[in-house]
């Protein structure tokens, strides 16, 4: 490690280490690690103040609370005891210092705010549960130092809370302020328990700008041997009706989060927790995969669960009693066609009608994820383009285009619903090559697209779902006239920042 070769050519300077890695098991920890002076445990500002003071003034180390270090009686020793001061209190949160306002440039940045610590839940996979001490910061303080971001024009700011919604005054009072004062750039980011959501939160929060807010929802696991091993508290047809109300506002973009490699989750069940939330739509499915983290209940219950995980950071989860690694690694090639084209919002229209082609969601990105390691197309970094070609191949490659449907007229609505996907996004400077020649239609791109690269025009022999429709009945039907779609890019959804669209006449 970094500290065991600095510590080569300086052993003089003392080394401290702080954090969730090192806060448990820390006499293991020191006694691996002799370079290390010492360990900050658990909360770490208070602390490192003194731990600082200490090296600076002089005074006594062992008076430190919070700490524990590594001494030597005398020179003589062969190995250093390990000294442990009393745990220190839980911080006031209202005393630590707010450290953005010597910044200058909050262009392009994302800030990470605190106004809550520690969480009432105790799922087992997660640290915050260990904290049950939860704090508030003052909310008069709060509001002052949200209004420096807001005055900055910060682009994002994002509650590292680890349930904002869990006391519900405390959250009312800052969604009603940013609500207030609202500059029409800054955007707030929150991680909510969807279940715990009530109907003046949801009446609020529905009334605000399109894209002030967003909302980031743990659902983990559908399967309740699952959800009742991990000790997570949650109702399911709850947070379903939480959700469908957040969507039916139209202005919050929702993000929904699943976990692999939890205990009592194999592929089948793991298959169905993804096709029910999906089935919900979120504007983002998040798919990561279980973290054994030192301290946590997971970590106790390893042997238990027969988990098997990464040494390094993040720890992830290699295979465990329900989930076999080459499971896991199928599930890894889900995650990454789920990322590329589901949560980019890049496809919108052509996962819609693919959907529909496929017994089930999971089954579509799992068929494509194999497709793409296959074909060596894995761990490669490809232009939108490039993967709208590698998704015709892919279709040409199938001998089960779908129930009715033969793969030449499925190929055909997929080229030209990839070509809408593009110019919902861009107006793009490579046409796809199965794209119309656009000369010959150019009198209709004099007619509407009087405002330059700001616009684009283009036929298809679709009409393709509306936004509204998150999921289709049935795959639409070809025109014998095509439609003409005008895309708008000064114009743009604030949630996805896809172009506004409206048909023009012939």
């Amino acid at each position: 490690s970094v500290s065991r070769e600095f510590h080569k050519l300086c052993p003089e300077v003392p080394i401290w280490v702080g954090g969730p890695e090192v806060s448990y098991e820390v006499e293991a920890f020191l006694q691996t690690h002799p370079q290390i002076t010492g360990v900050m445990i658990g909360e770490g500002e208070k602390t490192f103040r003194e731990v600082c003071a200490y090296y600076s003034n002089g005074g006594d180390l062992g008076k430190i609370s919070g700490i524990a270090f590594q001494e030597k009686e005398s020179a003589k020793e062969a190995a250093a005891r390990v000294v442990f001061t009393p745990a220190r209190e839980p911080m006031d949160m209202s005393s630590i210092p707010f450290c953005y306002d010597t910044m200058e440039d909050f262009s392009n940045r994302i800030i990470y705010y605190e106004s809550s610590r520690g969480c009432p839940f105790s799922c087992s996979y997660c640290l915050s549960s260990i904290d049950k001490k939860l704090r508030f910061r003052n909310i008069e303080l709060v509001k002052k130092e949200l209004q420096f971001f807001i005055d900055q024009k910060v682009p994002q700011i994002k509650f590292v809370d680890r349930t904002f919604n869990c006391n519900h005054a405390h959250a009312m009072a800052i969604w009603k302020f940013i609500k207030e004062n609202d500059n029409g750039v800054t955007n707030f980011h929150f991680e909510i328990s969807a279940d715990l959501i009530n109907e003046e939160e949801l009446a609020l929060i529905s009334d605000m700008r399109p894209g002030l807010i967003q909302l980031e929802i743990g659902v983990q696991s559908t399967n309740q041997a699952t959800i009742e091993e991990i000790h997570r508290t949650m109702k399911l047809e709850r947070l379903q009706e939480v959700v469908k109300k957040i969507q039916a506002g139209g202005n919050i973009h929702e993000h929904l989060d699943l976990i692999a490699g939890l205990p009592y989750e194999d592929y089948a069940t793991f298959r169905k927790s993804f096709n029910e939330v999906y089935s919900w739509k979120p504007n983002q499915l998040q798919l990561g995969f279980l973290k054994v983290l030192k301290g946590s209940y997971m970590y106790d219950h390893q042997q238990e669960y027969e988990i098997i995980y990464h040494d390094q950071p993040p720890y992830e989860v290699l295979s465990t009693k329900w989930l076999g690694f080459s499971e896991v690694l199928r599930i890894k090639q889900v995650e990454e066609m789920l990322e590329v084209y589901y949560n980019s919002g890049q496809f919108e229209i052509t996962m819609k009608l693919m959907e529909k082609l496929f017994d089930s969601a999971f089954d579509m990105f799992q068929e494509l994820g194999t497709f793409y390691e296959e074909m060596g197309y894995t761990g490669m970094s490809h232009s939108r383009i490039r993967r709208c070609e590698i998704l015709l191949e892919y279709l040409q490659s199938r001998t089960k285009p779908g129930e009715g449907e033969n793969i030449g007229d499925v190929i055909a609505m997929i080229q030209e619903a990839l070509t809408f996907d593009l110019y919902y996004r861009e107006n793009c400077k490579s046409r796809p090559k199965w794209a119309p020649n656009p000369v010959e239609f150019k009198h209709m791109t004099h007619r509407y697209c009087e405002n330059g690269k700001l616009s684009h025009i283009e036929p298809f022999h679709y009409r393709f779902p509306d936004k509204s429709e998150r999921t289709i009945a049935e795959l639409p039907k070809r025109l014998e006239t095509p439609v003409w779609v005008l895309f708008h890019y000064d114009q743009r959804d604030p949630l996805d920042h896809q172009a506004k669209i409206e048909e023009k006449k012939l």
